[in-house]
């Protein structure tokens, strides 16, 4: 397999949001977004308790993109104006297809709250072509122990198919475009190689541990936990210098503009407006605080 040059490497800085302290890889100074990719938030851990509960997001609005949650410690309530209310536990994910319009609460559950406990987990923003960008809004909640796993060869990386396909295995999640998103967990010593299409940006992002990459760059929590591929090879090869968690995703980039405001992703500043008019008209629903 000819691997993929990296095109750079980058650190996930923290940044406020609100109460929420959390890493922002991008968008940042250097990588403005990497298509179709707009936005991935790496939040917690965090230790949630009765007095200690800022990760608690009331209702709020999306359209013109896919947010997806990657749950990786704790448990989280989901409930969104479609009528779905669901308990996301460590390991699952969330894939809410925002397209026209939906309004969606989360936070962790009330069970968590109230024992204590720790929550962590990434929010990514994937794109949608302007041509599905007004679709019906959708939702998918996959669990941990419904998604198919590749067992490398030495038995020491686990990667977990979310969506897309790795050597014929297919993941759980239907996409609307063709992405790949692939959820690693490598115990030291582990090595392993990863391919997919080179018509695909593709990154891979470090949650803990450290990982030499096609054997000459490494990642490291709190160092470059960002690596970007560049479009010349089949894939990546990594070995894991530490117990690490990463995930790897890869999507045709879509080669649109790109408006964004709050939580709405759209190709133009006119379809930003009507995103927030159509929101205060109860176009995209309606959802209770409680």
């Amino acid at each position: 397999m000819k691997l993929n040059t990296i095109k750079r490497a980058g650190r996930s800085h923290f940044v406020n949001m609100g109460p929420i302290r959390l890493r922002q890889p991008f968008p940042t100074q250097h990588i403005e977004m990497i298509d179709p990719f707009v936005l991935l938030h790496h939040y917690g851990p965090y230790e949630i308790s009765e007095n200690n509960n800022p990760f608690d997001l009331g209702p709020h609005p999306h359209r013109g993109f896919e947010p997806v949650t990657f749950l990786v410690q704790g448990e989280q309530l989901h409930r969104d104006s479609l009528g779905n209310e669901s308990i996301v536990k460590a390991g699952d994910v969330q894939w809410t297809t925002a397209g026209r319009g939906i309004i969606h609460a989360e936070g962790p559950t009330k069970d968590l709250v109230k024992k204590g406990g720790t929550i962590e987990g990434i929010q990514l923003w994937l794109n949608l072509p302007s041509e599905k960008k007004m679709i019906e809004a959708n939702y998918q909640h996959a669990k941990h122990e419904e998604f198919n796993v590749i067992t490398s060869e030495d038995n020491k990386i686990e990667t977990r198919i979310i969506a897309g396909e790795l050597n014929n295995t297919f993941g759980r999640i239907s996409t609307q475009t063709a992405v790949n998103a692939f959820m690693i967990e490598a115990k030291t010593g582990g090595e392993q190689s990863i391919s997919y299409s080179n018509s695909h940006h593709g990154l891979l992002y470090l949650l803990k541990g450290k990982v030499t990459v096609n054997g000459i760059e490494v990642i490291e929590l709190d160092k470059n936990q960002l690596m970007e591929f560049n479009t010349d090879g089949d894939g990546f090869s990594i070995k894991a210098d530490k117990d690490s968690t990463l995930l790897f995703l890869s999507g045709e980039p879509i080669d649109e503009p790109v408006a964004t405001y709050g939580p709405y992703v759209m190709n133009s500043q006119t379809e930003l407006l009507e995103a927030m008019r159509d929101y205060q008209m109860g176009k995209m629903g309606f959802l209770p605080s409680n």
